[in-house]
């Protein structure tokens, strides 16, 4: 049971209003514990149960995502799927600009149709530039087209740093991403198509009589990592973005920029290590279960309980744990009456060396307001006796 301490402040409505919209925007606090230092030049670490974010370099610095970006061009082929217009055994024809597409390659052949299933292995496994463009074609008739469709998508899924301007992450001043955008896209393609996140922890794909293994380093360190995408360009460096799940908790990585395959590896290993062991993940309140009670004013009950609608976790420092505190802050007494699901306060988790979160409370029940009567017995009572 989580010891909650009631805190009753006279805010306005506008400053209550704004505390809430900032949870509903999914603006994450910054974890801290003991520094930590990379050598790449963009990176962001989030715990994504709890979106908080526990290390971050140049997380908005515009940079070539390289091969990264092909999340996006796989969310886009996830989605097709899962909309009905495309099957896993569904064809697409290979052009020949397709079959002729440098790079890493899937070694489709020239106007052969390719199942669904194949290609997505070919992108994700083998990290195919020929199996995007054969995507890219198949689902909007050009690339330039499909990259168009990319680009509205990303606005929506809130990416507020990115363009692109190919399915493949190939070279382009123009085409490019943030390591925080790369982290909310890959948190996007994990939550919304837990079906086929699958895909990203094959190791190895043989296709066409060639057998190619999975870029991805961490793969083979048995550290709990599922996912997601190596990249590398002249202009970017050598990046990854990865997922592990461990615990019950999944931690998001983006680097890019780092000198060699090696350091890619060795460093993306040291920093989901890094926030695995130093921070954790705690349970406060389950969605629906009662956390308080909030007074009311002129309500046909004295008060009303209140839940969190979602829920409640946050991520913090092992170091802080101790010094963890809980409060509900509502503008009490709240005045009837009151719906349920109505936002009536909220609960500020706070400790040493962690900026605070905060989680909307909302009433468990409805609450009706009193009657001509009861109004004015409580007015008097609140002349004669002042607030209780």
């Amino acid at each position: 049971m989580v010891a909650v301490v009631r805190t009753r402040v006279a805010r306005t409505r506008f400053a209550m209003g704004l505390a809430v919209a900032l949870f509903a925007a999914g603006v994450g606090p910054v974890a801290h514990a003991a520094s930590i230092e990379t050598i790449a030049k963009q990176a962001i670490l989030v715990d994504i149960t709890s979106n908080t974010v526990l290390f971050e370099k140049n997380p908005d610095q515009r940079m070539a995502p390289s091969s990264m970006s092909k999340i996006m061009t796989m969310y886009m082929v996830f989605d097709s799927i899962k909309e009905g217009r495309l099957t896993l055994d569904s064809t697409l024809p290979v052009s020949e600009r397709a079959w002729r597409m440098q790079g890493s390659k899937m070694f489709v052949e020239l106007h052969n149709n390719i199942k669904v299933d194949d290609l997505i292995k070919g992108v994700i496994v083998q990290s195919g530039n020929d199996a995007c463009i054969v995507f890219a074609e198949g689902l909007a008739g050009s690339e330039s087209a499909f990259a168009e469709r990319m680009n509205k998508r990303a606005r929506d899924l809130g990416l507020k740093d990115t363009n692109l301007t190919n399915a493949t992450g190939w070279p382009d001043p123009n085409h490019y991403m943030t390591a925080r955008d790369l982290s909310i896209l890959a948190e996007h393609l994990i939550k919304d198509f837990p079906e086929y996140y699958h895909y990203y922890s094959i190791r190895e794909f043989k296709y066409h009589g060639i057998n190619q293994g999975n870029r991805n380093p961490l793969l083979y360190r048995g550290m709990d990592v599922d996912g997601m995408k190596t990249g590398h360009t002249e202009a970017g460096g050598y990046g990854l973005t990865a997922s592990a799940e461990r615990e019950g908790r999944r931690l998001v990585l983006v680097v890019n920029g780092l000198p060699s395959m090696q350091a890619r590896a060795d460093e993306s290993a040291r920093l989901i290590e890094w926030g695995f062991r130093e921070f954790a993940t705690y349970a406060l309140f389950k969605a629906g279960e009662t956390v308080d009670q909030v007074p009311l004013w002129l309500g046909a009950q004295d008060s009303v309980p209140v839940t969190v609608p979602e829920d409640m976790k946050v991520t913090m420092a092992r170091a802080d744990r101790s010094g963890m505190k809980v409060s509900l802050v509502s503008n009490a007494p709240v005045a009837a009456p009151v719906k349920k699901g109505d936002v009536v306060g909220k609960v500020v988790v706070s400790a040493p060396g962690f900026p605070g979160k905060e989680f909307p409370v909302v009433a468990a029940q409805d609450v009706e307001k009193l009657g001509f009567v009861g109004r004015a017995l409580a007015a008097a009572k609140f002349l004669i006796f002042g607030a209780s």
